[in-house]
Order: C-alpha cells, then sequence, then structure tokens
C-alpha cells in the first residue's frame, strides 16, 4: 500500500508540474501577443470592463479610462488625425458656447477656448472626474480661464439646454453605454441653429491602425443619428484617419413612441 500511495503521489505531482508548465507557457504567449500589438491598439488599451451591449446593431466599445490619458496628447497626433484641419472646418467663432464632449485631458478644449475668445466659453465633458483634473491642471498652466469642466454620468450630458452653438465628439460617441439616451440630452442642448461635429475613425478603411470595436462606418453613423432627430448638414472627408461629419437637428423628427408593457 505504501509503495502504491507513493506512485500515486509521484504521478499526481508529476501532473501538476505539467498542468503548471503549460500555464506558463500560456501566459508567455499572451505575454508576447500583447506586445506585437500595433502601438495604437496598446495605446487605446486602457479600458473600463463593461459587459458587451449592442446598439442597432454595433457592439458597444468600452470606455478608455484616465490611465491612458498620455496617448491623448502625443506628439504624433497631427500627423496621424491632422487636429489643425479639425479646427480649421468647425469654423469655430468668437463668443459661441462650444462643447468638447468626451473632453479627456482637454486636447481640444484649449485650443477651443483660445478660439471662442472672452466672450466665449468651452463646455468640457467628461465621465472621468480624472480626466477633468487633468484638463483643470493643463488650463491653469496654460492660462485658459474660459473652460468649464462638466462631470457627466452614463445616461445625462449636464448640458443646459437650447445653450450650445457647437458640440464635438472626438472619437468617443462608439463608447457611450447608453446612446439614445445622451443623444436626446446633446439634441436638447444644442440652439436651433447648433451642430454637432462627429470625428469617428473610418470602419470602412483597413488601413487605418485601430481596432474595429473603435471605428465606425458613415452608414451606421447616420443610422444611429438620424434615428434619434439628426440629420446629416456637413461633411469633411479630407483627415487622415476620421470620418468628419456634422449632423443637426431635424426639426420633422419625432420620437417613436414606446411600446406599452406587456401584462
Amino acid at each position: 500500500m505504501a509503495i502504491r500511495s507513493e506512485l500515486s503521489i509521484s504521478a499526481v505531482t508529476s501532473a501538476t508540474k505539467r498542468i503548471l508548465s503549460r500555464k506558463h507557457w500560456l501566459l508567455q504567449v499572451i505575454a508576447l501577443a500583447f506586445a506585437i500589438l500595433p502601438c495604437h491598439s496598446i495605446a487605446r488599451g486602457q479600458f473600463e470592463e463593461n459587459p458587451t451591449k449592442k446598439y442597432m446593431g454595433r457592439v458597444i466599445a468600452p470606455t478608455m479610462t484616465f490611465h491612458g490619458a498620455s496617448w491623448l496628447i502625443r506628439p504624433e497626433r497631427e500627423q496621424e488625425e491632422a487636429p489643425s484641419q479639425v479646427l480649421e472646418q468647425l469654423k469655430i467663432k468668437p463668443g459661441m458656447t462650444v462643447v468638447d464632449f468626451g473632453c479627456g485631458n482637454g486636447f481640444y478644449s484649449l485650443p477651443m477656448a483660445r478660439m471662442v475668445g472672452k466672450e466665449g466659453k468651452v463646455l468640457a465633458v467628461d465621465i472621468q472626474p480624472e480626466m477633468l483634473q487633468m484638463l483643470k491642471e493643463r488650463a491653469a498652466t496654460e492660462g485658459v480661464d474660459n473652460v468649464e469642466p462638466i462631470l457627466s454620468t452614463e445616461k445625462d450630458t449636464k448640458l443646459p439646454a437650447g445653450a450650445v452653438d457647437l458640440l464635438i465628439l472626438v472619437d468617443v460617441y462608439h463608447e457611450f453605454s447608453f446612446p439614445k439616451q445622451m443623444l436626446a440630452g446633446i439634441r436638447q442642448s444644442l440652439k436651433d441653429d447648433g451642430v454637432v461635429a462627429l470625428l469617428e475613425y473610418r470602419a470602412e478603411d483597413p488601413t487605418v491602425p485601430i481596432k474595429p470595436l473603435h471605428k465606425m462606418s458613415k452608414k451606421q453613423i447616420l443610422k444611429e443619428y438620424e434615428a434619434n432627430g439628426f440629420k446629416l448638414v456637413n461633411e469633411f472627408d479630407g483627415l487622415p484617419w476620421q470620418h468628419l461629419m456634422f449632423l443637426g437637428r431635424n426639426n420633422e423628427w419625432k420620437p417613436k413612441e414606446a411600446a406599452p408593457a406587456k401584462r
């Protein structure tokens, strides 16, 4: 019995070592896989872990957390996304009220604040207080004092009604956990002639080095926005990686009535 017992223990020990060895090998393979991912995939890899949700056939992407904030102000962004062209296309004028929705650490908020001047203001909206703190610090360092940080929620924009001339969404709409509710809040915030400027990485272009989950096609964008009371009023196709689409309120649109609850 003692010999048989020792053999059994030896067999279990050997099997355990093989399992641990395989686990170690698997972890090494996973680590290597992450190491060879494109740099932009890694940079946008700091995400909140949300359960997978869909909206109008599209999988909603997880939110990039403040841990990835440095990627937003990377030096190569001008070459990759041409933000100087974006700012030119926005046609911002002094005195305007502009919203930078999903502002992060203020990459667009600060230059837009200078463009609207002392009589205008930028409402910088984000769901993460850490991002807004980084924005405040950058604004203080650069002497910008006409940026108003606003902490939103997943379902509430926290924006004033009928007050906004221009609202920009830069690579953030596809991460909205509740697109319908947020689009309703955005639509309500616009003046009669207010416009949303939407930037999203082009899903139609496989050469854009961004994960498919963080891209959108024009077809999908229009599908979602038109269903929520918007219409395309202009677009600019000259950016390296992104769509730039301008959407205004469709005053002929009426929200669908909710189906009666089943008894």
